[in-house]
């Protein structure tokens, strides 16, 4: 089985990289979603795979989710996509710009629609919200934890549409790096979340691989 893993950097597969089976390949795209969605685009154009898997690290809205913990994400939301409007924010459906059901958009989500062959990925299920700026003030939060996702990132929406779009399967596997508050670095688990997921990726796709 063919295997590619995505990632925004090579700090979050630092470990991997080395020891990645001979048919899985690595893309490192760069942080957003506008590096993720060029990368990702331009090499699936001449590349075909059988799992397309987006590995990195995110913050928790939930405190309940342990730091250095790995979820899989089953939908993305855009976070910070819309306008301001004085005090208020109207995200781009609200504005009218995008329709919620525009494909591939499902009800303003961007769902992965998970078939036999996630049944491999063994790990709690969570929501994506996908941000330009990653929240650190009290206010930011707060607005954006009415989405209701578990878990903020910069690239997932991006590695969504252009999956949904290109019709391939994929997954995305987060690994909680910190809880979504007033930015405090000294309360992160960085190290942690980075050696937990890559120990999780090479398992995974030497298992995948083998198949």
């Amino acid at each position: 089985m063919k295997l590619l893993v995505v990632a925004a950097t090579e700090a979050e597969v630092s470990i991997y990289k080395d020891q990645a089976p001979a048919n899985a390949d690595l893309l490192i795209t760069g942080v957003g979603m506008t590096a993720t969605t060029y990368a990702l685009t331009k090499h699936l154009q001449t590349h075909k795979y059988d799992l397309v898997l987006q590995a990195g690290v995110g913050g928790s809205f939930d405190t309940s989710v342990p730091l250095g913990s790995l979820v899989v994400i089953t939908a993305e939301r855009y976070g910070d996509l819309g306008a301001e409007d004085h005090h208020e924010y109207i995200d781009i459906f609200d504005m009218g710009l995008i329709s919620g059901d525009s494909h591939p958009h499902a009800g303003r989500i961007l769902a992965n629609p998970f078939s036999d062959i996630h049944e491999d990925i063994d790990l709690p299920r969570a929501t994506g919200l996908t941000v330009n700026t990653v929240s650190g003030n009290e206010n930011t939060i707060a607005r954006r934890r009415q989405y209701g996702c578990t878990v903020e990132s910069m690239e997932g929406a991006a590695f969504h549409y252009v999956c949904l779009m290109e019709g391939v399967t994929f997954a995305q596997v987060r690994s909680i790096s910190n809880y979504v508050t007033p930015r405090d670095k000294s309360q992160w688990k960085m190290k942690d979340a980075i050696i937990n997921l890559n120990n999780w990726l090479i398992s995974f796709s030497q298992s995948f691989a083998s198949k």
